[in-house]
């Protein structure tokens, strides 16, 4: 029997909740719900993934979580531009990467397994947040853009540092440098992906693997990527170098004018 979660009830004002969650036996699944702004994350967002973070850091009966972004057409289109543009400065930026990025951290630190079921396109900060997790799943109709460099950015979630990690060096510049767009196949090729699901498929494929992978409890799960995670301790310091950067480019005039002439677009 399915058991459905609803988080944040005690949070007051909180109306619509961003981040549906559903437990089948130990795998918990999330989704992002924010249709309208294409899935985008926000400060919302942001605190329904720390407070379901905090739920599976404590319960030690979860051993998968699966994310994945509401409907077919969109994962995660990056933050959400529209609200964050009120971020005028690098220190107002800053803290809203340090944010972003201790929660990217906090999934890939999870004492469970962890799974992107990337339903559809993702861009810029949506790529950041499915390179924290421990494997990925794609829909065929998925793509992947590294659209940062169009707003003036380098990646602020990490987003570098773990895309050097997966595709290597020359790679994660050139997509990162042209702003690229990755389809299924060349994102198979490099690794960025794992798999990519059967059309119509991507859902139950991976529920599938979750349940693979989740014979053995917790404890052994958390040895193998805490034993997985000593290998690289240097790339810390790189994730969290990225922050300077990233609040630099932020509050530059350059990066203003390209959200205000996107923003008008739409």
């Amino acid at each position: 029997m399915r058991l459905y979660c609803t988080i944040f009830k005690s949070i007051p004002n909180l109306t619509v909740n961003t981040l549906k969650v559903e437990y089948n036996k130990n795998i918990c699944e999330a989704t992002i719900d924010r249709p309208n702004t294409r899935n985008a994350i926000n400060f919302r967002v942001m605190q329904e993934l720390e407070e379901l973070l905090t739920e599976i850091e404590s319960d030690g009966n979860t051993r998968c979580l699966i994310l994945t972004g509401s409907g077919e057409r969109i994962f995660v289109s990056g933050g959400d531009l529209r609200e964050f543009h009120a971020l005028k400065s690098a220190k107002e930026a800053k803290s809203m990467a340090r944010r972003m990025l201790s929660i990217l951290t906090r999934i890939e630190k999870l004492p469970c397994w962890t799974i992107a079921s990337v339903n559809g396109p993702a861009f810029g900060g949506g790529c950041e947040m499915m390179l924290a997790f421990d494997f990925r799943i794609a829909s065929p109709d998925a793509f992947f853009g590294f659209t940062q460099a169009n707003f003036y950015l380098p990646p602020g979630w990490g987003g570098l540092t773990r895309l050097v990690e997966r595709v290597g060096r020359s790679t994660a510049l050139r997509w990162l440098g042209k702003a690229s767009i990755v389809q299924p196949r060349e994102a198979l090729q490099h690794k960025l992906i794992d798999r990519v699901a059967a059309p119509g498929q991507l859902r139950k494929e991976a529920l599938a693997w979750a349940r693979e992978l989740s014979h053995n409890d917790r404890t052994f799960i958390q040895n193998l990527k805490e034993g997985a995670l000593r290998l690289a301790q240097a790339r810390w310091k790189s994730i969290a170098a990225e922050l300077d950067a990233f609040a630099e480019c932020w509050e530059s005039e350059k990066h203003r004018e390209r959200v205000r002439r996107f923003l008008e677009q739409q």
